[in-house]
């Protein structure tokens, strides 16, 4: 795998911007690492981060570089601080960035696909929202998305008294979230009523996980609707141990060329 450390100016936010980015290499020498190609565009996994971390670190804690080596996975992990992956209130435009100007740029600077059934998303709880809310927005350029602990119900996480002035920054008007553009269930249902190809919906959660009831609230919404819809549980914490074993398994999910 090639492995960049990418710094960019986004028109998006004003700012300079940051994402990791591996990519696969065939090798036939390289010791204790598997190597696979799919032709000259690379099947691509946008993989996100959580509230209190960057893009530096699934790198940092899994060994993803490994993981998507052996599958022949383009893997690009962009920065969004504590945005939620949203155009915030009082900040910046990370929804604009994350689904309309990163995946252009990311195509424009690296040789990665750009057919939906090549790309994909995937992150870990705030991460998990941000990517759910990728796939379901856009499902004509993602073909699969998964959260792993994932912030499902962003309404009732932002009714919680300790986290309601900083969810206020970023959304603003919280009370208004239930039914918006911001909300899973909404989006899920908007998509399943839409009858149009949908991509496939991966979500675990550890059942010692302070976010495993609302996980558990969303996967029965999940199963009353249209969706190509896959859950997972066992014992785990919000923590990098679960999700390292976790993302393994999201990657032998992924609907991956076959060659």
């Amino acid at each position: 795998m090639a492995f960049i450390d990418c710094h960019f100016y986004s028109e998006t936010l004003g700012v300079s911007a940051s994402m990791y980015v591996i990519l696969p290499q065939l090798s036939q020498s390289q010791i204790g690492l598997k190597s696979k190609v799919h032709g000259d565009k690379h099947p691509t996994l946008y993989l996100l981060h959580g509230l209190s971390d960057d893009h530096t670190i699934w790198m940092r804690r899994t060994s993803i570089e490994r993981y998507a080596s052996e599958l022949g996975l383009a893997v690009v992990m962009p920065a969004v601080n504590r945005s939620f992956y949203t155009d915030m209130q009082s900040g910046y435009k990370y929804w604009s960035f994350i689904s309309e100007e990163l995946p252009r740029l990311a195509q424009s600077f690296f040789p990665l696909s750009s057919d939906r059934e090549f790309n994909y998303a995937a992150g870990l709880s705030m991460g998990g929202y941000g990517a759910l809310k990728l796939v379901l927005s856009h499902p004509e350029r993602f073909a699969a998305g998964a959260s792993l602990s994932g912030v499902v119900d962003i309404a009732r996480l932002a009714d919680d008294p300790e986290r309601k002035a900083d969810m206020s920054l970023i959304f603003g008007d919280t009370s208004k979230l239930e039914g918006s553009e911001s909300d899973l269930f909404h989006l899920a249902k908007q998509l399943s009523d839409a009858k149009t190809t949908a991509p496939r919906i991966y979500q675990c959660c550890g059942t010692e996980d302070f976010l495993y009831k609302d996980n558990v609230r969303f996967r029965d919404y999940c199963r009353t609707l249209d969706l190509d819809y896959t859950y997972e549980e066992e014992q785990g914490e919000h923590e990098w141990g679960y999700w390292d074993q976790k993302i393994q398994s999201v990657l032998r999910w992924l609907p991956l060329p076959s060659q």
